[in-house]
């Protein structure tokens, strides 16, 4: 009887650098999640101790005699802890709790944001641009660093004087774009030209697109559309991923003029026909420019018609001049939401016409 042969198994060969992409792959994960849970762990502890030191040390009659000892405390808690709770710290720690005091507004927060963040975060005013700042540190993965530089360059400001600019009717959703944008990182020089500008954007673009806000993605430069055998060219097309939307800019170098509007009119409706997918919303525009009248673009309804128009500053002035310029703009954009309120349409429009009527507009 013969014996029957065997074959000897053959040996698996391992994939060395998949097998260390996926062990990395584990490590980096977890390392991200313990990080994550240490930041939030921290926050809350820093929480809880200004909540504690407010509530029961400088309750009530006691105040004046707290604030006495808390040198000595910080004092102490430095030499036991470490610098994290010198005085300077232990009085964030504090105003971080009497401003908010339901830790539960914290807790979603501080599980993508360090206690840096909120220490840059704390000296804002506005609980809504805390929260504005706060969320967009989280949504774009800001650094400390770039989070007091969106702070300085008043972004939450500049986002609320262009959504003054729309209207009940606008086909501009609200938070999308800022007025004015901050263009000076571009190194321009004195009497540039509009393809210098478009340049430089393009050379420049990850700062461009950071101060254009979060979602803006580039897709093209001098979109080339042809219509009746006539070519038409769009400065930028960018692509809007959380809004789902194609977003037009057209650069200009001169004041905002009435024909823009006609020209950018034109471009949406091109892009709305051959380049938006299924799926996709409208597509909207940008005109960006050294200055507008804003009764001109009022009364000219350009929201309505899916256009926003901003400025643009490619120099930065001193900061007290430059907080003073946002201030009054803002004050401006205020007094635009409130009369809008109160006054009738007719009114409105009477006022509008006036304003428009009365400004110089030798442009055309």
């Amino acid at each position: 009887m013969s014996k029957i042969k065997s074959t000897p198994k053959e040996t698996k060969v391992i994939d060395e650098l998949a097998l260390l992409e996926c062990v990395s792959k584990i490590i980096e994960s977890r390392k991200c999640r313990a990080g994550a849970y240490a930041n939030l762990e921290a926050t809350l502890m820093f929480w809880e101790v200004g909540e504690h030191i407010v509530s029961i040390i400088l309750d009530g009659e006691r105040a004046e005699y707290g604030k006495q000892i808390v040198v000595p405390l910080a004092r102490q808690l430095e030499e036991k802890y470490g610098s994290s709770f010198e005085v300077k710290n232990l009085r964030r720690m504090m105003q971080f709790a009497k401003r908010f005091p339901d830790v539960e507004i914290i807790v979603p927060l501080a599980r993508h944001l360090t206690w840096s963040h909120f220490i840059a975060l704390l000296p804002l005013k506005s609980d809504e641009a805390f929260m504005f700042y706060a969320q967009d540190a989280i949504a774009r993965r800001l650094g400390k660093r770039e989070l007091r530089r969106q702070i300085t360059r008043k972004a939450f400001e500049r986002r609320e004087i262009a959504n003054s600019h729309l209207t009940e009717q606008s086909s501009v959703p609200l938070n999308v774009f800022k007025d004015p944008y901050l263009l000076d990182t571009l190194g321009l020089k004195d009497n540039y030209h509009e393809a210098d500008l478009e340049k430089a954007i393009l050379i420049g673009l990850e700062t461009f697109i950071l101060e254009l806000g979060h979602g803006f993605t580039f897709v093209a430069r001098q979109k080339r559309m042809i219509c009746d055998g006539v070519d038409y060219t769009l400065d930028l097309l960018f692509y809007h991923r959380i809004l789902k939307r194609l977003v037009a800019v057209e650069l200009k170098l001169e004041r905002f003029r009435p024909a823009f509007k006609a020209q950018m009119e034109f471009y949406l409706k091109w892009l709305n026909r051959f380049e938006r997918q299924g799926g996709e919303n409208e597509p909207i525009g940008l005109i960006l420019c050294p200055g507008a009248n804003r009764g001109m673009l009022e009364l000219l309804e350009m929201d309505k018609s899916g256009i926003s128009v901003a400025e643009f500053w490619t120099n930065m002035p001193p900061k007290e001049e430059f907080e003073r310029k946002i201030n009054e703009i803002m004050e401006e954009a205020q007094e635009r939401i409130e009369r809008r309120k109160t006054l009738p349409t007719s009114e409105v429009r009477k006022q509008i016409d006036y304003f428009y009527e009365s400004k110089e507009y030798e442009d055309d």
